[in-house]
């Protein structure tokens, strides 16, 4: 059984853009899994995860290897100039390749989860026209049952942008026999894309009763962004809900992202010293991570922060 109590848990940071950014890689539609194609590709991948698994081994805390399949689903095959049958063949490889690494890794890492990836339909930042939770059920179940028969962990949905498609997630994941975690995306407000209030997402997602998911995460907005959300309801049971984090290293909105020419990097160990203080904030957080903009130096930060407020 999954216990993520307790134990400081990490996880890898924003694995498109440093790989577009800082290892050079092309990525048609941001879709990493396409790197699964080549030995070139598959090597990327190897050197972009590496680095995450030994700060975990050195810091002792748990890890979550996500597998690079957030732009791995059905929707994609035409925009990607694929098969279904080929995109298949892509998932599995990048199950693969997660299920060596945690092998090799354990030895070093007491916990380490491998978690299969999924993301919206559409656009991370943009909800578009929204799925029914029953669309999102059929159209998620590809990757689920994928994931399920590769022996993964967990299913976890990242950016996503409203509840009904999280809904679908869920269902999804619980029936190809998986936990699920449910990441959302929120704007500069602290609310979903959608304008949804997180408090009202997390109730609606967690309406799908056995079918629930595991816990919530808040990703691709900066601490920020979602802190003031955080601390109005710290004192209300929803928050509790939140165990893990993945923060972008730029306060820039999406908006800004979308247009801005260049990485923003931000401050690491000033996105190290936020995270600590927002896991001071909420008791249930102890799975960190990053987003967009953010590498290895963001996360090693991050876990020298934790450790320090966990040793005080």
């Amino acid at each position: 059984m999954l216990n993520f109590d307790q134990t400081i848990f990490l996880t890898d940071g924003g694995i498109e853009t440093s790989l577009i950014y800082r290892q050079g890689m092309t990525l048609p539609h941001f879709s990493a899994v396409m790197l699964m194609d080549g030995a070139e590709g598959r090597a990327a991948l190897e050197r972009y995860f590496r680095p995450y698994l030994d700060i975990a081994a050195r810091e002792g805390t748990g890890f979550i290897l996500e597998s690079p399949t957030w732009r791995a689903s059905p929707d994609w095959t035409g925009p990607l100039g694929i098969t279904a049958a080929h995109l298949e063949t892509l998932n599995e490889a990048a199950m693969d390749l997660m299920q060596a690494l945690a092998a090799e890794y354990r030895p070093r890492i007491d916990r380490l989860y491998v978690s299969g990836c999924v993301g919206p339909c559409g656009d991370g930042y943009d909800p578009g026209a929204a799925m029914t939770p029953a669309e999102a059920a059929d159209y998620h179940g590809f990757q689920a049952r994928i994931f399920a028969r590769k022996g993964a962990d967990l299913l976890t949905a990242i950016t996503m942008t409203n509840s009904a498609e999280a809904q679908g997630v869920a269902r999804a994941a619980h029936a190809a026999g998986l936990p699920s975690v449910i990441a959302f995306t929120v704007e500069t407000d602290g609310r979903l894309p959608t304008g949804e209030p997180l408090a009202e997402a997390i109730a609606s997602v967690d309406a799908a009763g056995e079918a629930a998911p595991l816990h919530y995460m808040i990703n691709c907005a900066h601490p920020d962004h979602f802190t003031g959300t955080l601390r109005s309801g710290a004192d209300e049971g929803w928050t509790r809900r939140i165990r893990g984090l993945r923060s972008n290293a730029s306060r820039l909105s999406h908006a800004e992202l979308d247009a801005a020419e260049e990485l923003d990097a931000g401050d690491p160990a000033q996105l190290g010293s936020e995270t600590a203080q927002l896991a001071g904030l909420l008791a249930s957080l102890t799975v960190f991570g990053g987003c967009c903009g953010t590498d290895e130096r963001h996360i090693a930060q991050m876990a020298g922060a934790l450790r320090a407020k966990q040793a005080a």
